[in-house]
């Protein structure tokens, strides 16, 4: 498979939840799966987890692994119950109400959210199924709201609901969220997202219980509204990880105005030096059509060129038609797009330390040289990271540790390959494995020219970087 920059992951659903097609995603490219917890039961997120587990332990063992995201639901209004898809029309007024004894019937909605009537005024607007069916209130009662179709459609199952510019008095954990992360937690996840961040705060339940349960999970902050838009740089500072979550900051902050939203929060993540995930939409016409759109693929090139660590994939593979070509296609235009340089956001990074100026002048000299690629010695990760800060230009980081969870971590890290190695405390047994399996990667290739950057030193050997040749 051909070395890309950007990861791929992939949301797992009833589409893609065998393991014969997990296989297929894997060997496809995907480097994260997605659990999403909205939809997820702690059962069904166990059946694959363990089949992740189960792929993960009969590729080599030397390898990069396929990490696992746990995505949290959040603070999330949605719709009630009902059988049957309700048709609402244009025109149709229909009542939305937080009484409990209702679902969801032909003139009557029911929401989850016990704040609601307070916080809409009348003439407001009720977006919910991502802006496919919208409302105007008309007017309020104690516990209900009448309201005025204006753009139709069919209401199924728990449909998720906007309020656009009201801020939500919900808390940004959950008490589901808070039994979803430790069950994350106890059966090994890699990542947990974290819903609706408006602020570094929104961080710190999550991060406290990662704490106390002694985990290794990293935090991945979805930013989906506009107050997590104004307090980006304070996020971006805190998280391990950010999500440009489209769906929702489509609805919450102007549409018109969502490519410009995306690249201030990709300039954040390269400022930080965060990891950027961009998600939502990448290939919605693939849930039911083989081929993507031409809008489709200059959008993924778009955040290939903003330097994206990963794509996330949602419909398109948990419940889409052509799940496996989804991920081939990312691959491809990521082949073909990476060959072109970012938009330079790169040289924005802030450099606080000796180790982060250290990672930019490897990934200088690499490109200088034009090495084959940057041998990363690292047991936590951090060295690689600030390397894949710096944005090397088609240029690979093979990435070598001895924790295994570093191993399946670095899946989210942009331009990183990674390799298990048990031991790093003997500088030239390393290297020589290191040479072993890169001779390994590039068969073809006899004469090799590697920039090495090593977080870990033995007694004989100091020299955090050089220059090495096979």
């Amino acid at each position: 498979m051909k070395f890309t920059r950007s990861k791929i992951i992939c949301t797992i659903g009833p589409a893609t939840n065998k393991l014969s097609i997990l296989k297929k995603l894997n060997k496809a490219g995907m480097n994260v799966a997605r659990i999403n917890m909205s939809h997820a039961t702690h059962n069904s997120a166990s059946q694959i987890i363990n089949k992740i587990n189960k792929i993960n332990s009969s590729n080599d063992g030397t390898t990069s692994k396929i990490a696992i995201l746990l995505d949290t639901q959040g603070p999330e209004i949605r719709t009630g119950d009902t059988n049957i898809p309700i048709d609402l029309n244009v025109g149709d007024e229909v009542t939305l109400t937080v009484r409990d004894e209702i679902d969801v019937e032909t003139s009557s909605i029911k929401v989850n959210y016990k704040g609601l009537v307070h916080s809409v005024d009348v003439g407001s607007k009720i977006t919910v199924d991502n802006g496919l069916i919208n409302f105007k209130v008309l007017s309020k009662e104690s516990d209900t709201l009448l309201c005025k179709v204006i753009h139709g459609g069919k209401l199924g199952s728990k449909r998720h609901v906007n309020l656009p510019g009201v801020r939500i008095d919900m808390p940004s954990i959950t008490t589901k969220d808070i039994q979803d992360i430790e069950f994350g937690i106890k059966n090994g996840v890699d990542f947990i997202a974290a819903s609706f961040v408006r602020t570094s705060d929104d961080l710190k339940i999550l991060s406290d219980i990662i704490n106390k349960k002694r985990s290794s999970s990293k935090i991945i902050a979805k930013i989906e509204n506009q107050e997590g838009l104004d307090n980006i740089d304070d996020i971006c500072s805190s998280a391990w990880g950010v999500m440009v979550a489209r769906g929702d900051l489509g609805i919450e902050t102007s549409l018109t105005d969502l490519p410009n939203i995306q690249r201030k929060i990709m300039y954040a993540c390269a400022k930080w030096g965060t990891r950027s995930i961009v998600a939502t939409h990448l290939l919605e016409s693939m849930i039911e059509n083989p081929t993507p759109t031409r809008a489709e693929v200059t959008d993924i090139a778009n955040a290939i060129y903003e330097g994206a660590d990963a794509l996330m994939l949602s419909g398109e593979t948990s419940i889409g038609k052509y799940p496996i070509e989804c991920v081939e296609f990312i691959k491809s235009i990521s082949e073909k797009t990476e060959k072109f340089k970012t938009l330079g956001y790169e040289r924005h990074l802030i450099t606080n330390s000796d180790w982060e100026s250290i990672a930019v002048a490897a990934k200088n000299l690499a490109e200088s040289i034009d090495a084959d690629g940057i041998i990363a010695v690292t047991r936590t990760g951090a060295t690689a990271s600030y390397i894949s800060n710096a944005k090397p230009n088609g240029i690979p980081i093979f990435t070598f540790t001895n924790n295994k969870n570093t191993l399946k971590q670095m899946s989210l890290v942009g331009s990183s390959i990674c390799f298990y190695i048990p031991r790093l405390n003997n500088h030239e047994v390393t290297l020589s494995k290191a040479e072993k399996v890169l001779k390994n990667y590039f068969k073809e290739k006899k004469s090799l020219k590697f920039i090495m950057l090593s977080g870990i030193f033995s007694e004989e050997h100091s020299e955090a970087m050089q220059i090495i040749n096979f």
